[in-house]
């Protein structure tokens, strides 16, 4: 057992947003920071499958936690996108209501916002909420106008993060699962299981030296890379840390129940969504959403980032924390509840869906901080929705928490921007062309849905913790994310994954180690 090689300040569980983030804010301090996560890499739980907006902040109880994280969370999202060159658009937010006896509850959702602090909240009639939206249905008489409402990538986000975050010195350790947390004198002894090759500390600057020149790791696996980083498949290590935060999003009630007496219980809530192609993206600007009323809660309609349009989600309590499958009744639910408040949605050009997994709390609150009886580990549990849009909130708070406890200064040289991977298709023609001059890869397009150049895929796995599997390279890029559904492109990006890291073919995944695409020649 080697303690030395993982003794860290702090330990971050989870690489979600809401870790990511955590990870981001302590890396500002002088601490030894290390983040693990179960996955082969960041995004790969509930950040990657939700409604990627940014809420108002109306909606969560007047003075609770949840609130106060989303509205200064909210207020953060513009200067965090700036510095971290996010696609990020305040669109603004409508919820509609269906009937003159559910205006109180139109109004109750008012005096909450206001009282949470949520700036420009108006009540519209239904005429002006039509004005705004053509394609509202006529049942809306009156709708809540929210303009700090936004959408974001999620992808994007927490990738950034992510980034910025190992930039200034955070080691990021993926398949990499804790099983067991123990007190151990001031701080905590974890034991994990690492099931993969996968690391980014120095194998991951070995990496990114190999490809300064733009040259790639020709003949080099990632093995090789990380040889004298990982230990055996499956080993079972002790890391010792000063602290903990626990972000392990479903799981975080398993590790919280390890160190404190007072137990909490998460309850996987799954919402089923559904993504129509760019053609529909257009079909409303704001995002839809449906006062509960007599007949129940309704889903939102909302444009995404990229384009498109999203609908859903529903909400279903499983007992399966994995439990990310789709169902025809939830699908039904989705198109159903979603006709009530927005006409004509061309359900006919729905490309994918899938379904994510909300980590509720039974009190429906965010847990942040130190239990009484576990002094160190530091909760960031329940983060449900609005956990996206409180990320930036959490972080902040948690890291000035710990940061303060631990003595730690400010960091000189803290690098608070990073610059995204350029997209040719949302280019001018011009820059596209000084682009492809310098980069003649950048002028060959791999993916034809969603206009991805072969530069964009190569730069995706360049980078700090860089791609290593076709979804790692899909939210990155957006490869394979278009109306083909990486129909047409994956076998030419996985060649270019191949020979960009030397991972042979038939163990290229699609994501986690058992889900290779291909099980060899002929």
């Amino acid at each position: 057992m080697n303690n030395q090689r993982y003794d860290a300040d702090v330990v971050v569980i989870g690489g979600g947003v809401t870790g990511c983030a955590v990870a981001r804010e302590l890396s500002r301090y002088d601490l030894k920071v290390c983040l693990l996560e179960r996955t082969e890499d960041v995004c790969s739980g509930t950040s990657k499958a939700n409604s990627a907006i940014i809420h108002a902040g109306y909606d969560a109880a007047a003075g609770s936690v949840m609130a106060k994280m989303n509205v200064e969370g909210n207020r953060l999202m513009d200067q965090l996108a700036a510095d971290l060159d996010i696609p990020f658009r305040r669109n603004g937010s409508l919820v509609l209501c269906f009937s003159e006896e559910d205006m109180p509850g139109l109004q109750e959702l008012y005096v909450r916002g206001v009282t949470n602090g949520v700036p420009g909240l108006r009540i519209i009639s239904g005429d002006e909420a039509r004005r705004m939206e053509p394609n509202l249905t006529d049942e809306v008489v009156a709708a809540l106008y929210a303009p700090t409402g936004g959408i974001v990538c999620p992808f994007n986000m927490t990738i950034a993060l992510a980034e910025n975050a190992c930039e200034n010195g955070v080691e990021f350790h993926f398949l990499t699962e804790v099983t067991e947390i123990r007190k151990c004198g001031e701080g905590y002894e974890l034991s994990v299981r690492e099931t993969g090759e996968r690391t980014d500390g120095p194998a991951g600057d070995a990496y990114k030296a190999e490809c300064e020149d733009g040259t790639g790791a020709a003949g080099k696996t990632a093995a090789d890379l990380q040889e004298a980083e990982m230990p055996e498949n499956g080993a079972v290590k002790t890391i010792t840390a000063r602290f903990v935060v626990n972000a392990a999003g479903v799981y975080a009630d398993r590790f919280h129940n390890m160190v404190s007496r007072r137990r909490i219980s998460i309850t996987p809530r799954r919402g089923t969504y559904c993504l129509l192609d760019q053609e529909a993206g257009h079909h409303v600007d704001k995002t839809i959403f449906q006062l509960p009323g007599k007949y129940g809660k309704g889903v939102l309609v909302t444009p995404t980032i990229h384009g498109n349009l999203l609908i859903g989600p529903t909400a279903a309590d499983i007992g399966d924390k994995e439990g990310t499958y789709t169902t025809a009744e939830e699908l039904a639910e989705v198109t159903a509840k979603s006709a009530r408040g927005v006409k004509d949605i061309p359900y006919r050009q729905v490309i994918t869906s899938f379904a994510g997994l909300r980590a509720h709390e039974a009190g429906h609150e965010f847990i942040l901080g130190e239990p009484e009886d576990a002094p160190g580990f530091f909760d960031a549990a329940g983060i449900e929705s609005p956990g996206l849009s409180s990320a930036p909130a959490i972080g902040v708070y948690l890291a000035e928490m710990i940061a303060q406890k631990a003595g730690a200064p400010v960091k000189e040289h803290f690098v608070s921007t990073r610059k995204g991977i350029p997209h040719v298709a949302a280019m001018d023609r011009e820059s596209r062309a000084a682009l492809i001059a310098e980069r003649p890869d950048y002028g060959t397009i791999v993916c034809r849905c969603e206009n991805v150049s072969e530069g964009e895929i190569v730069d995706s796995i360049r980078r700090p913790l860089g791609a290593r599997s076709l979804d790692g390279i899909k939210r990155r890029v957006r490869q394979g994310m278009g109306r083909c559904q990486a129909g047409f492109c994956t076998p030419r990006t996985m060649e270019i994954l191949s020979r960009e890291t030397g991972i042979p073919m038939e163990k290229i995944c699609k994501n986690q180690p058992g889900s290779e695409m291909i099980t060899g020649e002929i």
